[in-house]
């Protein structure tokens, strides 16, 4: 059995590809590398099977209909045969130095009595024309040098959270907590972090600056055109969010206020994009989605209002509008997630 499978969803990532499946080679016979060539009509599919000729005991090159990113990463899940089970998008990459020390500590505890079902490293916000590159590090919310479990967890503030860049799961875990993403879908990466949270028990934190997170393609999922255009799909993950997870049946306090906290930032993007598209349509799909939270959930739906960011976001009016743009450039300086 491989230590480590890393999926990488690809579609019409020929330009781009190579950097990211080279960065993972160094991960040597310890990994497996799915390179998931989601229905691509440029050089995709011929380049994942030369790295598949090249280099047989690590890469597997899987070909398969279009069927969006989840499709992709379902497929990753379904093929793994790695202890662990990693995502690396193909525009992404990993510093090496993190990677060896990555596998060397997931080897030692593979080899120990407990168990650990998820793994978080940092990652880097590599936007393209920023002098300085934000890192997302958990060095005082988490123990370090140990396994540990919800209740070591320290206050995770707002603006703090464990994205799919982040987590290494055990991939037994995955097929245990009944993960399956929807197809033909975009912003599917919050459900991959989201949904198996419940079944986490044990996590082991290493403060390195793993995963390179690149922004800066005009066609990027998280470009803010691209994300209003697609407002439809991130109101689906909104709502699968909220009907895959009851959150007040987790009985841990401590992440059942994360995972609150982690469904109000996606409410909030899925508002705050129908309202920065100033369409009436859009609108219309922000009055929905609210009104979808409260029939579905009453005591949810009080929570999200309650909350800092769910007031800002429903200011009535053409001023409140203006006030939660504003609220939303100062959280976009801060994240830098677009």
């Amino acid at each position: 059995m491989k230590l480590l499978t890393i999926t990488i969803p690809c579609y019409n990532s020929q330009d781009y590809m190579e950097n990211c499946i080279n960065s993972l080679l160094i991960g040597g016979e310890d990994v497996e590398i799915l390179i998931v060539d989601d229905g691509s009509k440029d050089a995709t599919s011929e380049i994942a099977d030369s790295y598949a000729k090249r280099f047989p005991t690590i890469v597997r090159a899987i070909h398969q209909e279009n069927g969006g990113h989840g499709a992709a990463v379902n497929a990753g899940i379904a093929n793994a045969t790695g202890l662990y089970f990693k995502v690396v998008d193909s525009d992404d990459w990993v510093d090496e130095d993190a990677y060896k020390q990555i596998l060397a500590k997931l080897s030692e505890i593979a080899g120990g009595k407990q168990t650990l079902d998820m793994f978080i490293s940092n990652f880097v916000y590599e936007k393209q024309g920023a002098k300085h590159k934000k890192v997302m590090r958990y060095t005082w919310e988490f123990p370090q040098g140990e396994i540990f479990t919800w209740n070591d967890v320290r206050h995770m503030k707002k603006g703090k959270y464990i994205l799919m860049h982040s987590v290494i799961y055990r991939t037994k875990l995955l097929h245990e907590c009944g993960l399956e993403l929807p197809r033909h879908t975009f912003y599917v990466d919050n459900l991959f972090v989201y949904k198996p949270l419940p079944y986490v028990k044990t996590m082991y934190y290493l403060d390195v600056d793993f995963y390179r997170y690149f922004i800066g393609r005009e066609d990027q999922s998280v470009n803010e055109k691209v994300m209003i255009g697609r407002i439809d799909q991130q109101i689906k993950v909104n709502k699968i969010m909220v009907e895959d997870v009851d959150l007040w049946k987790i009985n841990n306090r401590k992440l059942r206020k994360y995972m609150f906290n982690y469904l109000e930032i996606i409410t909030v993007v899925s508002t705050i994009m129908c309202i920065r598209s100033g369409t009436d349509e859009n609108l219309e799909k922000k009055r929905e989605l609210w009104k979808y939270l409260k029939e579905k959930d009453i005591r949810l739906f009080h929570r999200l209002r309650r909350g800092i960011m769910g007031q800002t976001m429903n200011l009535p009016g053409k001023g409140g509008r203006k006030i939660s743009v504003a609220a939303y450039k100062i959280s976009q300086k801060v994240v830098g997630f677009n």
